[in-house]
């Protein structure tokens, strides 16, 4: 359960919400509705009581136009999603949090790695990740403002920006938040090696470990990760509100999840 936490804890600090709120051992975090990791409740520290939790973030979710979002790991207790289902809560994206060694991690000839985030790459990433343009702003600024050693990375053919991907850097683990590639160029190897690219970025920067999100409802995905050494490690998923018909927050759409 500590290492959980520990990847939890990269995982808040990589894709950063524009505000937090702490709460008895849990974080409200919220940032405009874009992304269901930065809308949503989480435990902080494993076990935290639930008491008094969900009306908390109900009223201040509500405050701030948004609805109330749990992202349930392994370091909330089990009364949580009890108690969640039972005020009608539905169960979404399921995903598995993996991990790889970085020891057989190569370059790629035709990526360039950079470690600040160019306004030409801000603007492939989010066409390519299906941004609506409503979101851009807020997407660009929430990208801009990741404190950790980052990379990004711009995978090129026939002269043109086709994919594109973000690595995080903490503690001796490299993170990926989005591997993407335009609509019209996939199904050509470019997610796995941009995948490939990070992980050996990673590695030059001291990194022992990689780690990522994906949907479990996302076969291709899985197999890709799993070829290239990733582990299932551990779960977690959401409970949004179903009964009073209210929208989850904007998910990414790829293999690699910051949802």
């Amino acid at each position: 359960m500590t290492t959980v936490r520990a990847f939890e804890e990269r995982s808040f600090n990589a894709w950063p919400a524009c505000q937090t709120v702490l709460f008895n051992g849990w974080l409200f975090r919220m940032a405009g509705g874009y992304t269901k990791r930065a809308n949503s409740v989480n435990a902080a520290e494993p076990g935290a009581s639930f008491e008094g939790v969900r009306r908390a973030a109900e009223t201040l979710y509500a405050r701030h136009g948004l609805p109330a979002v749990f992202r349930l790991s392994p370091l909330a207790p089990p009364e949580a999603d009890r108690e969640l289902a039972a005020c009608g809560y539905a169960l979404f994206d399921p995903t598995q949090v993996a991990r790889a060694s970085l020891a057989a991690a190569a370059e790629h000839p035709s990526i360039s790695v950079s470690s600040t985030p160019s306004p030409e790459w801000l603007d492939g990433f989010a066409a390519a990740n299906g941004v609506a343009s409503l979101h851009r702003a807020l997407h660009h600024a929430m990208v801009r403002s990741i404190a950790l050693p980052s990379a990004f990375a711009t995978m090129h053919a026939h002269g043109e920006a086709v994919g594109f991907g973000l690595a995080v850097l903490e503690r001796g683990a490299v993170g990926f938040y989005d591997i993407v590639v335009n609509p019209d160029q996939r199904r050509r190897g470019y997610g796995r090696a941009l995948t490939c690219a990070l992980m050996h970025w990673g590695r030059t920067e001291g990194a022992a470990s990689a780690y990522l999100q994906v949907r479990e409802e996302n076969e291709a995905a899985r197999r890709l990760y799993a070829d290239l050494g990733f582990k299932d490690f551990y779960r977690y998923h959401y409970r949004v509100p179903g009964q009073t018909g209210a929208q989850a927050p904007v998910p990414s759409g790829q293999g690699v999840s910051t949802s």
